[in-house]
């Protein structure tokens, strides 16, 4: 059986540590997506409907699109 997967929407869903596939600002018109894990959550709303903006270990920021297994 599959799991649902989490589009990001929701800030409860997210987790530094999550491994996760987010759209960084440079890339929304493209959609090009970048993986990575969550190293701080940016966004304090409980939800946003364009995804919940992340920093990645990496020190790249962007939206968080999916949350990958």
């Amino acid at each position: 059986m599959l799991l649902p997967t989490m589009d990001g929407r929701n800030r409860n869903d997210i987790h530094a540590g999550l491994k996760v596939s987010i759209v960084l600002k440079e890339d929304q018109r493209t959609g090009r997506r970048t993986e990575g894990v969550v190293q701080d959550i940016l966004t304090n709303s409980p939800s946003h409907p364009h995804g919940i903006k992340v920093r990645l270990e990496s020190g790249q920021v962007g939206r968080v699109q999916e949350v990958l297994p």
